[in-house]
């Protein structure tokens, strides 16, 4: 296990004097009860997971609504400079509990989520010093997509759930508000995007401001049958009026402020290591997002020798084939032919639910524990689907009765071709994200924080992962579907040169762009996108192949160790037994069982 970087006297000191500076807040009064109180420090523990999810659950309305936690609905997040600020002053509260609490006193499932909580809020209490709330929209994220997401996601069941439903569509206009003086904020520090990455934003805007067929009353076109129609007829025509009134125009100013001021101020350059204290701001998302102690120069080297070797695979099949040509040759055949892609949407998302449905009845073989939530597959939404990536999964919610989504994108079918899917769907479904996910929602005795966490690392690293295992359930029998899934682990693979060079080493996004192009077959749109995420979110890129490569060496170790007595069903539900944790966590709970087996 890594060591733990704890907070200095001094910075505790800090937090105590800013807290008292202010005023305690009832979260902060709650603490130090919790903090002093004498008695069983597992039933402390617990209290505190309570007291800080609770708080969570109303700070963060719309993660509550995406968890299925009720009464929140018909909110959004408090994102004034006022609210951010006292959250912040906040982070001190919960460690001042936890370091009153003896360790060594839990049981082992105790320890490892004592350990979490305390890493979480460490974490929490050293980023903050970024300023990231300042970064509050971006091509991929942000209130002009944000928004009409969560409204899809709340329950809308009563005539209550419609009328929470409205009530998000009032507050709107202020979230809009806030967003603007984060964004204003951001411009006066030099904190903004590169200004590449914003030029589909305004278009998104303007996506939600059509007054017909607007995204944001989806929900008020498909009324349930038990909300009697006059009921429907007064709640379609309030959230009419609030659109035209209030949110229409919220969204014009925000749309004339990003046109005038915003995107021309934005910076110019595109690594994070030029924002204010950027090189510190890196180097934090880089052992965040990886969970591991790893520099930037480490990850490069990684990714170069990782695109060799994937590189020397696709090689191989490309001869295969019987293909004649280069590389580049074989990679612009794939991206050109007409016969790798479907000429309508529909086609495209029926055969993304046939690959999944192929799936399903081959997961008992690899896995002892399955879900019970289930999944479907749907398209990106139309307002959000230029600038965002081939797909995506979003997360059900068993308390909600709400299934998991596995979007596809539909935008540019010449650019969505077949061979990808097989490696795609196996990440963003079964055996990927919506295994994982939704295995760690419906873990038993276990605090909320850790059935909704994620590690980059762990959660991308599983889906990366589970591509591979698609041999093992008869997939990539096609030599170009296999090619298919080479190049998406040689997309990762690229992501660990591509996000450290721009970010430390000074790559130009051209650059990136050429170097991903020259070593993967994806399509230049494609690649484009890919590029701008990597840029606007700086770091996150790196965890899928960091741990995939980890899980993988965990495999091998524990089949050498074992060999007969290996078990690939119980070392994936090992994997999967506990959700998502960082890569030293999850190294040590592989070699325990490992050592367990062998002594059994």
């Amino acid at each position: 296990m890594t060591p733990r970087k704890f907070l200095s006297a001094a910075a505790g000191c800090l937090l105590l004097s800013l807290t008292a500076a202010h005023g305690a807040t009832p979260f902060e009064a709650e603490c130090a009860k919790l903090a002093g109180r004498k008695g069983n420090d597992s039933e402390r523990l617990h209290a505190l997971f309570k007291l800080e999810w609770e708080k969570r659950m109303h700070d963060s309305p719309e993660f509550a609504t995406g968890v299925g936690f009720p009464g929140q609905n018909d909110r959004w997040t408090d994102v004034s400079l006022e609210a951010i600020a006292q959250r912040r002053r906040e982070l001190g509260a919960p460690l001042q509990v936890i370091r009153s609490i003896d360790r060594s006193s839990l049981s082992a499932t105790d320890q490892l989520s004592y350990d979490l909580f305390l890493q979480n809020f460490e974490d929490a209490v050293e980023g903050a010093r970024f300023n990231e709330e300042y970064l509050a929209l971006t091509q991929l994220s942000g209130v002009q997509q944000s928004a009409a997401a969560v409204l899809e996601q709340a329950p809308r069941a009563t005539v209550k759930d419609y009328e929470d439903q409205v009530a998000r569509l009032k507050a709107l206009p202020k979230l809009v508000e806030q967003t603007m003086v984060l964004l204003g904020k951001g411009l006066e520090a030099g904190i903004t995007p590169p200004r590449i990455t914003l030029r589909d934003v305004p278009q998104q805007v303007q996506n939600q401001m059509v007054p017909e067929n607007n995204s944001l009353l989806k929900s008020f076109r498909e009324f349930p049958a038990t909300i009697p129609e006059p009921e429907q007829a007064r709640l379609r025509a309030e959230a009419g009026r609030v659109l035209k009134e209030q949110i229409i125009p919220a969204f014009g100013k925000l749309h004339e402020f990003l046109v005038t001021k915003y995107l021309p101020g934005a910076r110019e350059s595109i690594a994070a290591a030029d924002l204010p204290d950027g090189k510190a701001w890196y180097e934090f998302a880089v052992r965040t997002s990886t969970t591991t102690r790893k520099t930037p120069a480490q990850i490069h080297e990684l990714g170069l020798a990782e695109v060799k070797r994937i590189r020397a695979e696709m090689d191989k099949v490309i001869q295969q084939t019987g293909f004649q040509g280069s590389f580049a040759d074989f990679c612009k055949f794939l991206r050109t032919d007409p016969k790798f892609y479907y000429t309508d949407a529909e086609s495209l998302l029926t055969a993304y639910r046939d690959i999944c449905k192929r799936v399903d009845p081959e997961l008992p073989r690899l896995f002892g524990k399955l879900p019970r939530l289930s999944y479907g597959v749907k398209a990106v939404p139309s307002y959000a689907e230029k600038s965002q990536t081939t797909a995506y999964y979003e997360g059900g919610s068993p308390e909600a009765g709400r299934p998991g989504w596995y979007f596809a994108n539909t935008y540019a079918l010449n650019t969505r071709s077949k061979w990808e899917m097989e490696a795609l769907s196996l990440h963003e479904s079964v055996p990927g994200h919506h295994l994982q996910i939704a295995l760690a929602q419906e873990l038993e005795a276990t605090p909320e924080f850790r059935k909704h966490g994620g590690y980059t690392a762990f959660v991308e690293g599983w889906g990366l992962y589970a591509e591979s295992l698609g041999p093992e359930m008869g997939f990539y029998k096609d030599p170009y579907a296999h090619f298919g899934q080479l190049t998406y682990e040689m997309w990762r693979a690229v992501r660990l040169v591509v996000d450290t060079g721009m970010h430390s080493m000074g790559w130009t996004r051209q650059q990136a762009i050429d170097y991903f192009m020259a070593n993967s077959s994806k399509n230049e749109h494609d690649i484009t996108v890919e590029i701008d995420r990597y840029i606007a979110w700086p770091g996150q890129a790196l965890a899928y192949k960091i741990g995939e490569l980890k899980i993988k060496e965990l495999r091998a170790y524990a089949t050498r160790e074992l060999k007969a007595r290996f078990d690939i069903r119980q070392f994936h539900d090992q994997v999967l037994g506990v959700g998502a944790v960082p890569m030293d966590i999850l190294e040590a709970r592989i070699k325990a069982w490992v050592a367990e087996k062998k002594r059994t």
